[in-house]
């Protein structure tokens, strides 16, 4: 238990960082959505370029993530030497990544449809190439538990994305979609110079044998993590180029803005693995370890199914952070939150081929789902819109999830309480049943109290089942103290 509460407090370090800076980041979506209308498909180029990102910064760093804190554990590997060599490494590809897209920039930018705004591209590759670099010291960061340094730092690059954008869009009554790339490059520049302290640890050299053994375990992260992004990215990547319609970027801009909405599940999702992921690794042989991943499985499905009924029974009123005009494609919400939810599910399944060195495993069923995504995004898309892409979303992450726990259960068997799971989640899609019909037909302020009224139902069915009042510190002081009185 004690070390759950370890868990509990640095995730809500971590969340802070990550709920707070995206909630402050949700400003910039209405400044968007207003300052770009819907028929401009402003808003539909940040969507498709920053799909890419996404990618691109999982190959330049090619899981060195995950394989730092693997090998930064591992008996007889030195912390420092395999934090420089990764260091290193990931510095040399991202440098060379940025000089091809200079060299190349004409063709690129021609493919990617931005010809006559190559500018577009090469400042959103130069950011790419610096946040690569930078992901290495922000890893070490979590396992040296500076989560506070972490979260300052995220929510500083926050801050000065914020105020830049306000300058441009509000200040000079800015337009162009492009100025988003120059705040982002100049944001991702300066924090990088934060982490200069981090950043000379690089004096520990580099290691071409042990950077050997960390590529052969980081490949099927690669690969994992590639199919793992273009399952959250491939269907706005991919839009532009298969709905032939001339609204294309139009109708990709509504879908990125109200996809924005169900994020808070990714917020809670990333919160949760930035603490979870250096924990389960320090924890690597402990005799309890299958006992907490069960209970972190069970928690981590209580809070997000929690968060969704949030979002789902105030969507009247959280709508508003988008612009009127966007709203045509809020019937998405429910469907990428539901995919966001197994996507936490499928990472807390991830550990048993993880802790085991059997990558290659995750790299097998992230293929398999990025393949059952863009087959549906390819067929449905042309016909259907944006909604064959959030159901093609949801449909890979199903599967992922889905082949995880049967193979997991198979090679590595823990013992979920798939009865208390099964219970929330029963609990949660009669609320949201309940909450959909109540939108249609009650007013708002009718919805709303009916709405409130089941969030305050399944929040007091979790407490009664796994937050008993006597066990809260502060009530149950309370409840002790009223018993030693009678």
């Amino acid at each position: 238990m004690a070390d759950l509460k370890i868990l509990a407090k640095d995730t809500a370090i971590y969340g802070l960082s990550s709920i707070v800076g995206r909630f402050l980041n949700y400003l910039l979506v209405p400044l968007y959505t207003i300052k770009m209308a819907a028929s401009s498909g402003g808003y539909g180029v940040i969507t498709h370029l920053y799909a890419f990102t996404a990618l691109l910064l999982m190959l330049l760093t090619f899981g060195m993530e995950t394989t730092f804190f693997r090998f930064a554990n591992k008996q007889g590997e030195n912390a420092d030497r395999v934090f420089s060599t990764a260091m290193i490494t990931v510095g040399s590809v991202s440098a060379l990544f940025v000089v091809l897209v200079f060299a190349f920039i004409g063709p690129i930018s021609r493919a990617l449809t931005y010809g006559d705004h190559p500018q577009y591209v090469w400042v959103m590759a130069l950011t790419v190439g610096i946040d690569a670099f930078r992901a290495i010291p922000f890893v070490y960061l979590r396992k040296e538990k500076k989560a506070l340094k972490f979260a300052g730092l995220q929510l500083l690059n926050i801050a000065i994305n914020i105020a830049l954008n306000l300058i441009y869009y509000v200040g000079f009554n800015g337009k162009d979609p492009g100025y988003a790339f120059y705040i982002n490059l100049v944001c991702s520049t300066v924090i990088t110079l934060c982490l200069w302290r981090e950043i000379s640890h690089i004096r520990h050299g580099f290691d071409r044998p042990l950077l050997r053994r960390m590529l052969a375990y980081s490949w099927p992260i690669v690969i994992l993590g590639v199919a793992g992004i273009l399952n959250q990215v491939a269907d706005k990547m991919l839009f532009p180029f298969i709905y032939k319609a001339a609204d294309a970027q139009v109708q990709l801009g509504i879908y990125g803005a109200c996809a924005k909405i169900a994020m808070i599940m990714a917020m809670i999702t990333q919160a949760f693995r930035y603490a979870y992921e250096p924990f389960v690794f320090g924890k690597t042989g402990d005799k309890d370890n299958d006992l907490m991943q069960a209970s972190a499985m069970k928690y981590f499905l209580m809070f997000t199914l929690l968060a969704f009924l949030l979002v789902m029974g105030y969507i009247d009123i959280i709508k508003h952070i988008i612009g009127r005009d966007y709203w045509d494609g809020l019937q998405v919400v429910p469907i990428v939150m539901a995919a966001e939810i197994m996507m936490g599910v499928y990472f807390n399944l991830s550990f048993w081929y993880k802790l085991s060195d059997k990558t290659y495993w995750g790299a097998i069923f992230s293929t398999i789902a990025c393949t059952v995504l863009i087959l549906l995004n390819v067929i449905f898309v042309p016909k259907y819109g944006y909604m064959a892409c959030a159901w093609a979303g949801f449909a890979g992450y199903l599967t992922a999830m889905t082949l995880s726990f049967l193979v997991g259960q198979h090679y590595h068997p823990i013992r979920y309480p798939m009865k208390d799971i099964a219970v929330y989640a029963g609990l949660a899609l009669a609320a949201f049943t309940a909450m959909h019909y109540s939108t249609k037909l009650l007013p708002l302020w009718g919805s709303l109290t009916v709405n409130t009224a089941l969030v305050l139902a399944y929040i007091s069915v979790m407490i009664r089942k796994d937050f008993p009042l006597p066990t809260i510190p502060l009530i149950g002081k309370h409840f002790k103290k009223d018993k030693i009185e009678k």
